[in-house]
């Protein structure tokens, strides 16, 4: 029944993109000038950001859907750490269930929620950077000051933030998908931009991720020089599969233990291609793909189909990410042969650039 809703969805947007696409291209239009609009009064300064009296960094993208905040949120703030900083990470804790406006998710020393209650980025950023303070709340000004108040931290990080420009960043990293540039082309509710493509020009780099999944991203960066010319240069960024994490007891293995698995796959993010395509070069044979929307509320109900198909079809292993895998843990049994991707990223090009910009950010 779950998978008959999202199909049915998913057909209802295909169908106004087919036989609606002037509409979509009409509404669009209000949408970009509020926007524009908010960007201008904020550029011109009759709106003021407000500043927190640390250093922050923020992590965002322009688009809907997933470009790889959070492996670089994790990366980011685990590098802070090891150059001798303590880090608070900023989260807005999407579709969150406790909606207080301050949430400390970590002090840096134990993690003091459930999954549910803060959303799945900021509960998996609580397992995969330790020692750094992770807060979620929607006015992120208020929420760093709140932090301020009970916990010392020497510069901040602030999670999918290119849009919350009402608060002031000392370094805008700003992340565009190589395989997305389609994304780029309209602004919502006809395409996946949040913001004009102008905006780009509000970020001090741009790291261009997944470029290991592509043998070609020049139209992604032909259509950032269209905005910034020609002499730009972008960041490139890729993501590996580097180990496995069995989700119910945080087993871990090299990834070269999947080389020729059968295994059922599933996902709930922005970017369910990009995690296929991840599986495929670790060796593993795809038996079936489940794709559920963003951040997708599993329920018992979800994975019996799941582990029903593994069954009927001999499967070796089910795989997610760790992002699913944070919200399925309490819903598994015990000794269920159920495993998270674990990524880590790796600078290809830009490397030395991005560091010595961030090293004098939070000298």
């Amino acid at each position: 029944m779950m998978l008959d809703v999202r199909m049915q969805a998913e057909k209802s947007v295909s169908w106004f993109h087919r036989h609606c696409p002037g509409l979509l291209t009409v509404l669009a239009i209000p949408y970009g000038l509020v926007i524009q609009t908010r960007g201008k009064l904020y550029e011109k300064g009759w709106l003021k950001a407000s500043r927190l009296p640390r250093p922050v960094i923020s992590v965002g993208n322009l688009t809907v859907g997933g470009t790889g905040k959070t492996p670089v949120v994790i990366w980011l703030a685990n590098w802070l750490r090891a150059n001798g900083k303590q880090v608070g990470i900023l989260s807005r804790g999407y579709r969150r269930k406790n909606t207080a406006d301050c949430v400390l998710v970590t002090n840096g020393h134990e993690c003091l929620v459930r999954a549910g209650e803060v959303g799945d980025e900021p509960f998996l950023m609580a397992q995969c950077c330790p020692g750094a303070v992770i807060a979620v709340g929607n006015d992120r000004y208020k929420l760093g000051s709140w932090v301020l108040e009970q916990l010392d931290v020497d510069c901040f990080v602030l999670d999918d933030g290119f849009q919350h420009i009402s608060l002031f960043r000392d370094c805008n990293l700003l992340l565009v998908d190589a395989l997305d540039q389609r994304g780029l082309t309209a602004l919502l509710p006809k395409g996946r931009l949040r913001e004009p493509l102008s905006a780009v020009r509000r970020a001090t780099s741009i790291l261009i991720t997944r470029t290991n999944q592509t043998s070609n991203s020049l139209d992604v960066i032909q259509s950032l020089q269209s905005v910034l010319g020609e002499n730009f240069s972008p960041i490139h960024v890729e993501f590996h599969s580097v180990s496995v994490v069995n989700i119910k007891t945080r087993q871990v293995k090299a990834g070269d233990w999947l080389i020729g698995k059968r295994a059922v796959i599933f996902s709930g993010i922005g970017n369910a291609s990009s995690f296929s395509r991840t599986v495929e070069q670790m060796g593993v044979n795809i038996i079936k793909e489940f794709e559920f929307p963003d951040h997708y509320p599993y329920s018992v109900t979800s994975l019996e189909s799941i582990r029903a198909h593994a069954q009927r079809h001999n499967s070796d292993v089910i795989l997610t990410t760790e992002k699913d895998g944070v919200k399925i843990g309490p819903l598994l049994q015990d000794g269920e042969n159920v495993w998270a991707i674990r990524l880590e990223i790796r600078i290809e090009k830009g490397e030395k650039e991005l560091l010595e910009s961030l090293q004098r950010v939070v000298a």
